[in-house]
């Protein structure tokens, strides 16, 4: 109720506030006609009401109708010399401060103060240092306005980015192990498809359900990310009770891994944030050694203790996973995916050969 409360206001103050500006003006020319030709007395009265007429365009063309009120508030003040505020000015000015930067809303203020201060010293009536304060005032609340837009802007911007940054994350994890994957299981089906054809369809049927997966994951991301989605999705979001699923095609494809779980079952359910960027760090770890680092045997360790997830990946490689490019990309996101959960994350080559990778994801603080 509130919001369409706020919009009946907002149309019935765009009526009104022309109107009755417009009407005071004429009035006040008409009133002060004693003397004055009637050409003279018409030409006030006109430039009364295009002063309320035009601001009904305040907000689409702020710097007319801020040029129209302080020609049309001088007319009036030469007409009728009584010591009024520039009503039409004071509203320009707020409208302007709103929507034009400093550069563009501070001329017109200086304007609008000469103007004040024009009515009030020329007609003696009233303090002229109190009511040049008005004017201030009205450009500061516009100026209140526009800051407040443009910071919700920019958070704006920034959350957009920030979901780029996770989408972005989101699919080279899934893209990168699964491709992977089929890409070593592809290369193993060629080379004993004459000679071992069981093995052969045997990695092919790994190359399906390794496609079958990636499908079911982009599915779920694009459920997530559509513009109508409700925030809930028919692919459950893949966490550290799938990991058994995650190292099956690995271990088809000829890696031999083993997963240790300490304290994982008396933790409790893990935040949905570390149960998901934990296995996103194991995948895209394991993809790693899978792709670069030439190793036989890979252990992944996941320990909850002390409000801390632990997850440690090691392999007996040559420790070189660091050094191509993609692996290194993909070390940055995995230091990225623990950072926006206040954790840490070590990668590097082990003293005895191979490689780990070593997160710290906190519990508490994520929950």
């Amino acid at each position: 109720m509130r919001r369409p409360l706020r919009s009946r206001l907002r149309r019935i103050a765009d009526v009104a506030v022309p109107l009755v500006i417009g009407l005071y003006l004429t009035a006040l020319v008409v009133d002060n006609s004693t003397g004055h030709a009637a050409a003279l007395t018409i030409f006030g009265m006109l430039a009364g009401a295009a002063q309320g007429t035009a601001l009904w365009w305040r907000r689409s063309h702020p710097v007319p109708v801020m040029a129209i009120a302080l020609a049309g508030g001088l007319v009036v003040h030469l007409l009728a010399p009584q010591g009024i505020f520039p009503f039409a000015g004071l509203v320009a000015i707020g409208s302007l401060a709103a929507t034009r930067p400093p550069r563009v809303s501070v001329p017109a203020l200086a304007g609008l103060l000469g103007l004040t201060a024009l009515n009030f010293l020329t007609a003696a009536t009233g303090d002229a240092q109190f009511a040049m304060a008005f004017p201030v005032v009205a450009w500061a609340l516009g100026e209140a306005v526009r800051n407040r837009r443009a910071a919700v802007e920019e958070a704006s911007r920034r959350a957009a980015g920030e979901e780029q940054a996770r989408i972005a994350r989101e699919l080279h994890d899934v893209i990168a192990h699964s491709v992977s994957v089929i890409v070593v299981q592809a290369a193993a089906a060629d080379d004993v498809f004459d000679e071992r054809p069981d093995q052969a369809r045997a990695a092919l049927r790994s190359i399906e359900s390794a496609g079958r997966e990636a499908l079911g994951e982009l599915r779920r991301l694009l459920a997530a990310v559509r513009p109508d989605a409700d925030g809930e999705s028919p692919h459950p979001r893949p966490g550290l009770d799938r990991l058994g699923e995650l190292v099956e095609p690995l271990r088809a494809a000829g890696l031999k891994v083993a997963v240790r779980r300490e304290g994982i079952d008396s933790a409790g359910p893990l935040p949905a944030g570390v149960d998901l960027s934990a296995y996103r760090i194991a995948q895209e770890a394991l993809t790693n050694t899978l792709r670069h680092a030439g190793a036989g045997h890979a252990q992944v360790t996941v320990r909850a203790s002390s409000g801390v997830l632990e997850l440690e990946v090691l392999d007996d490689g040559r420790g070189a996973a660091s050094t191509g490019n993609s692996a290194g990309r993909g070390i940055a996101g995995m230091r990225e995916r623990a950072a926006m959960l206040g954790g840490t994350l070590d990668a590097g080559t082990r003293p005895g050969g191979g490689f780990r990778v070593h997160a710290r994801l906190p519990l508490r603080e994520a929950r």
